[in-house]
């Protein structure tokens, strides 16, 4: 069972998904909390940037260290729909975030457990505490209901 707050952080993130999707990416949202107080939010973004970094965990972490002056982003608490990759998850470390919070697991690409553990390999210097599963059947039937658009499409 996720902790308080976890649900009411993560249907934000789901928000910043379906927006994502709207405009034709793929539907990942991101909110990075710091206490309570949401510090920075990021959706994918890779086809309207012409980026291939612009995932929503990435977004987010730019507009946390813009909002704070410090890429260091200690004591804080990024949620995101899905598992995030290795980039992502080793932007994470870097980034020194505290703790993870994801809702779709992710088989074929997640840098948290899935595929790959980063989080385990990064070091005990680095450690996050990940909590993966988080409204996980909203965030997968999400993921889910956009390519099979796109298939059908």
């Amino acid at each position: 069972m996720p902790p308080p707050g976890d649900c009411d952080y993560m249907l934000l993130a789901l928000g910043l998904a379906r927006a994502a999707a709207a405009n034709g990416e793929v539907p990942v949202g991101a909110v990075l909390v710091r206490g309570a107080a949401v510090i920075a939010s990021g959706a994918n973004r890779p086809i309207a940037a012409c980026d291939p970094t612009a995932h929503a965990e990435i977004e987010a972490l730019r507009a946390g260290a813009r909002a704070t002056g410090s890429y260091r982003l200690n004591d804080t608490t990024l949620f995101v729909t899905l598992e995030p990759c290795v980039m992502c998850a080793s932007a994470l470390v870097q980034a020194r975030v505290r703790r993870l919070v994801f809702g779709a697991f992710d088989p074929q690409a997640g840098g948290a457990g899935s595929l790959i553990d980063v989080f385990k390999l990064a070091g005990p210097k680095s450690r996050l505490d990940v909590f993966g599963g988080v409204l996980a059947d909203e965030c997968g039937t999400l993921l889910r209901d956009f390519f099979e658009q796109r298939r059908v499409s």
